[in-house]
């Protein structure tokens, strides 16, 4: 069996990092996949149902901003990457499994990991992981909306928009801004 993982937030000036682990059956139907780039967010929310009510198991990890900053970006995604494989098995122990991870880096986890380059656009367990953990990051960024509506979360996610920019230099950073990231005037 593969597990598939990635990640999703890495390039944002606010918010978490997120990651998904994801073992798929051999039945799924993987017409339904891609990467989550390239799927319009209704289609992503769909094969997101789909994932979690047929996937032989799967799980989400999270490093917040203050991880990031306190840790480095890479290695803060790694650190998701581990959590949401330890969530997976937290509740559905798999035997005899292997990673695919999407880039060069390899979270550290007990079982065979192969870093694959562009996983999320070949691999189906890493297709299903990218939208996981997008779909998941992206509902946490529009509930931080909530809490500060100024930042405009809900429309950019933390990416650094022109938006965000302009927020960020009108208002000063969030409680979520990664401090160690530069906003440059836009």
């Amino acid at each position: 069996m593969i597990c598939g993982i990635d990640e999703a937030g890495r390039g944002p000036l606010a918010g978490p990092v997120c990651a998904a682990a994801v073992i798929l059956p051999p039945d799924f139907p993987i017409e339904i996949l891609n990467d989550s780039k390239k799927l319009s967010a209704p289609r992503r929310a769909a094969a997101r149902l789909v994932i979690c009510e047929k996937a032989v198991a799967w799980g989400i990890g999270w490093a917040s901003a203050a991880e990031i900053d306190e840790i480095n970006i890479l290695q803060a995604s790694l650190l998701a990457m581990k959590r949401a494989w330890e969530e997976m098995v937290l509740f559905r122990p798999v035997d005899g499994v292997e990673a695919i991870i999407d880039g060069l880096f390899a979270p550290d986890i007990p079982i065979p990991c192969k870093p694959m380059v562009k996983a999320d656009a070949k691999v189906p367990e890493v297709m299903a992981a990218s939208i996981l953990a997008k779909t998941a990051r992206d509902r946490m960024m529009e509930r931080y909306d909530w809490f500060y509506p100024e930042y405009g979360y809900e429309k950019h996610k933390g990416y650094p928009t022109k938006a965000h920019r302009e927020a960020v230099l009108r208002y000063g950073p969030s409680p979520i801004q990664r401090m160690s990231f530069t906003v440059k005037k836009p």
